[in-house]
C-alpha cells in the first residue's frame, strides 16, 4: 500500500508541475491559463495579482523601454476592449499608446478590406522600349509624345500616346530644371570663345611701392589680349584700357569683372559704347573668374617672384616678354595643350633638323623648336625683338638692369 501511495503521490506531483508550467506567463498559455483561474478562489487571484504588480514596478525602475511585437500589441488592445478599468491596470504603456495601436489596428483591417481587386491592364513595355523612347525624348527635345509615336510606327512598334507621356514625362522635367538652373561653368563653357575676362595684379618694386597690371585674356583660347602698368588705376585709366584693347571693332560678347571700384561709371560707358555686356563676380567667389585669376597667379609665380623690380618701365618690359612667350611658345592644359595663338600642332616631327632652345626672360623658362638645317624659324622673340639686358643673379633672384 504505501508503494502505491508514493507512486500516486509522484504521478500528482509531476502533473502539477507540469501544469504550473504551461500556466506561467505566456502569450501561448494566456486562454490555458485563463481557463484555469476559474477553478482558483478570489483571495488567491487577488495574492497572485498583487505579486506580480510588485514585480512589474520592479522591472519599470529598471527597462526603460520594453520591445513589443504586433501579437503583443494586439493582445493588449483586445483585453483593454474588455476591461473596464483597463487604464488603471497598464504599467509598462500609457493609455494613449494603447489607443494609438487600436487606431492603426483598425486602419490596417479596413485598407486591407477595401484594397481593389487586381486589375488586367496591358502588360508593361519591355526595357529596352522604354530606353528608346526616353533616349527619342533626350536627343529630340521638341518633339512630342505624339511625334515620337509616328517614329515609333515608323520602325513598327505600336505604343499608345499615353505610354509615351508617361516615359517621357521625366525627362523632360529633368531637362527643364537643368536650364533653369544652369551652372556658371557650363556658361563659360558655352561661350568661351565670346568671352573675355580682366582683373588686376598688385605687386611691388625694389622700393616696396605698389605697382599694378592690368591684364585681360580671352577665355576661349586663353590668350592675353591686352596688358598695362600703373601705380595709381583709375575709373577713367581703366575705361581708357578697356578703348585701347577693342580696336577697329574687336570686342567680345561678354566681359567678366570683379567688383572692384577701379571699374567704375567710365568703364561702364566705354563698355556700353562697344556692345559688351560686363557680368560682375559674387563677393568672395575667385572660382567665377578662375581663368584669369589662374593667369595671374602664373604671371606671379612663373616670371614676377623671381625679380626684383625697379620701376614701372621695368615691370612693362617683365610683363611684355611673359605675354609674348605665354601667347606663342607655351603649352596650356586647358586648351589640351595647344598653344593659345598657334592652334594648330604639327602631326609630327620633321624629317630633318636638330631641336634648339631659346631663352625666355634670360633663361628663366626656355621655347624649344625645331631648326631644319641652316634656316632660321622667326619667333616672337627674334633679335630684332629682343631687348638688351645685363643679368646678375643672387640667391635665385635675378636683377635686370635695362
Amino acid at each position: 500500500m504505501n508503494f502505491l501511495r508514493q507512486i500516486a503521490h509522484s504521478i500528482s506531483q509531476a502533473i502539477i508541475q507540469r501544469l504550473r508550467q504551461w500556466t506561467k506567463p505566456d502569450n501561448h498559455t494566456l486562454a490555458l491559463s485563463a481557463a484555469l483561474d476559474l477553478t482558483r478562489s478570489k483571495s488567491e487571484l487577488i495574492l497572485e495579482n498583487a505579486l506580480l504588480r510588485q514585480q512589474l514596478i520592479v522591472l519599470q525602475r529598471q527597462t526603460k523601454r520594453p520591445k513589443l511585437t504586433w501579437k503583443d500589441r494586439s493582445l493588449i488592445v483586445l483585453l483593454s476592449s474588455k476591461l473596464r478599468t483597463w487604464k488603471k491596470v497598464l504599467t509598462i504603456v500609457q493609455p494613449d499608446t494603447v489607443l494609438r495601436w487600436h487606431r492603426e489596428l483598425f486602419k490596417r483591417f479596413w485598407e486591407r478590406k477595401s484594397k481593389p481587386a487586381q486589375k488586367q491592364g496591358r502588360p508593361p513595355l519591355a526595357d529596352n522600349l522604354v530606353a528608346l523612347i526616353k533616349r527619342m525624348a533626350k536627343e529630340n527635345l521638341t518633339w512630342g509624345a505624339e511625334h515620337i509615336r509616328g517614329e515609333l510606327l515608323k520602325l513598327g512598334i505600336k505604343v499608345s500616346k499615353s505610354t509615351i507621356q508617361k516615359y517621357i514625362k521625366s525627362v523632360r522635367e529633368s531637362h527643364s530644371s537643368k536650364q533653369k538652373q544652369q551652372p556658371w561653368a557650363t556658361f563659360l563653357r558655352n561661350h568661351a570663345s565670346e568671352i573675355w575676362a580682366c582683373d588686376f595684379l598688385q605687386t611691388y618694386d625694389i622700393f616696396f611701392r605698389t605697382v599694378f597690371v592690368f591684364v585681360i585674356i580671352e577665355l576661349g583660347s586663353r590668350r592675353a589680349v591686352h596688358f598695362r602698368v600703373t601705380r595709381n588705376p583709375t575709373d577713367q585709366w581703366t575705361a581708357q584700357q578697356l578703348r585701347e584693347a577693342t580696336p577697329f571693332g574687336e570686342k567680345p560678347r561678354f566681359l567678366i569683372r570683379d567688383n572692384d571700384d577701379k571699374f567704375g561709371p567710365a568703364f561702364a560707358r566705354v563698355a556700353n559704347a562697344t556692345d559688351i555686356e560686363v557680368l560682375k563676380t559674387p563677393y568672395r567667389a575667385p572660382k567665377a573668374n578662375a581663368i584669369c585669376e589662374r593667369f595671374l597667379g602664373n604671371l606671379r609665380r612663373e616670371c614676377l617672384d623671381h625679380f626684383l623690380i625697379l620701376g614701372e618701365r621695368h615691370l612693362h618690359r617683365l610683363v611684355k616678354e611673359y605675354m609674348a612667350y605665354f601667347n606663342h611658345a607655351c603649352p596650356h592644359q586647358g586648351i589640351e595643350q595647344h598653344i593659345p595663338c598657334q592652334p594648330e600642332r604639327p602631326e609630327g616631327p620633321p624629317a630633318s633638323g636638330k631641336i634648339v632652345s631659346r631663352p625666355v626672360l634670360d633663361g628663366l623658362h626656355h621655347d624649344y623648336y625645331w631648326q631644319a638645317g641652316s634656316g632660321e624659324r622667326w619667333s616672337w622673340n627674334s633679335p630684332a625683338l629682343r631687348l638688351p639686358a645685363l643679368t646678375f643673379s643672387t640667391n635665385y633672384l635675378t636683377v635686370c638692369f635695362l
